[in-house]
């Protein structure tokens, strides 16, 4: 039998690490997995834990001897960081030092989990500054740039291009996240006729081990996606169509959402929780965030900054979700058998799960 090629992990405890694991581990993968984290008992690292194949490895992205421990062996490498750990900077740094390592631990095939380069995709416009996505952007496109020089060649290299979960529109506490008012679920967001492009976190694993899969073609690749470009009123008119229950969104100003006393309160503070508030080159959660609903107001249709290639994504993945009411559906009936009720009633409880690590842990822990 021919031996598993082995990946190393880092971000596998976070919201895109479990599927991408469970398709890289799945009956047909040719996948061993190390994954980093720095705590093997936290209930994220006991899932990935169960699965088949993967070992799990205390330590951090921000050390070079825990990164060349991690590198060693392995054939392939998953970097996905959290940027709202660390910061834009730091990103920077650790991503560019990720690949750096990795090329020198004699990694063959890297993939950067990634976020569209805004600031550049929008001509430098500064109204589109969005640090958690301009920092991976950044070290995406070195990457790139980098993989192309013949000292660089001997290990080949993709980057994996998501967006905002479509999980978190129902989830508490996201920038997206609705509220009932007046028994009418309500997206009240700054969007005016734009656009998201929603990724389904269950699609990604697919994604993921189809570079792997196939390093010759995904070389040098900017594998960008997304379930479709979302409004919110077809998200709105979506969940109504499924559910039965009224739903609206509702366009506000960047001053009216940002009133919103929880956004309010946080609003100075660094949009990585282990950044420098002192950092001139720390975002606060205010500037970041105004930037990333300014990037999808100005991407309505598939026409603006922010686009996919949709018949590239239909090939790769030809079973993959394809619009806001089809997640819906497929949600609301898992919700239903796994005893959780319908999608109205996963909204109204006060038990629904973070999507994100980082809201899970209470924005707290070290880099």
């Amino acid at each position: 039998m021919t031996a598993r090629k082995t990946i190393f992990v880092i971000g596998g405890t976070g919201a895109q690490g479990l599927p991408v694991l469970e398709s890289l581990t799945a009956p047909d993968s040719a996948y061993a997995m190390k994954v980093l984290t720095r705590d093997t008992a936290s209930e994220r690292a006991k899932s990935l834990a169960s699965l088949p194949n993967v070992t799990l490895v205390i330590g951090t992205f921000a050390s070079e001897a825990d990164l060349r421990a991690g590198f060693t062996g392995a054939w392939g490498a998953f970097v996905n960081i959290d940027g709202f750990n660390c910061g834009e900077k730091a990103e920077i740094y650790w991503g560019i030092r990720s690949y750096e390592l990795a090329l020198e631990c004699g990694v063959q095939f890297f993939v950067w989990g990634n976020l569209d380069f805004v600031y550049k995709e929008s001509g430098f416009d500064p109204q589109f500054r969005t640090g958690h996505y301009d920092g991976k952007g950044r070290v995406g496109e070195w990457i790139l740039t980098q993989n192309q020089a013949a000292q660089t060649a001997k290990m080949g290299a993709a980057l994996f291009t998501t967006g905002p979960y479509i999980q978190m529109t129902i989830a508490k506490k996201t920038p997206m996240a609705p509220k009932v008012i007046d028994g009418v679920l309500t997206w009240r967001v700054p969007l005016g006729k734009g656009a998201v492009t929603h990724v389904n976190l269950d699609d990604c694993g697919h994604y993921v081990k189809w570079l792997f899969d196939h390093p010759e073609r995904a070389a040098g690749m900017d594998l960008k996606v997304a379930i479709a470009h979302v409004g919110y009123d077809e998200l709105a008119e979506a969940f109504t169509k499924v559910t039965g229950k009224p739903a609206r969104y509702e366009d506000v100003s960047l001053e009216e959402y940002w009133a919103e006393p929880a956004r309010a309160a946080v609003a100075k503070h660094p949009a990585g929780h282990n950044a420098d508030p002192a950092d001139p080159a720390t975002m606060s959660f205010h500037d970041n965030f105004t930037g990333f609903w300014n990037m999808w107001k100005a991407s309505g249709g598939n026409e603006g900054i922010i686009r996919r290639d949709y018949a590239l994504l239909d090939e790769i993945h030809p079973g993959r979700v394809k619009s806001a009411e089809e997640w819906f559906r497929k949600e609301n009936e898992k919700g239903r058998r796994q005893g959780l009720g319908g999608l109205w009633d996963q909204v109204l409880s006060d038990s629904s799960q973070h999507v994100l690590k980082g809201l899970e842990d209470g924005r707290k822990g070290r880099l």
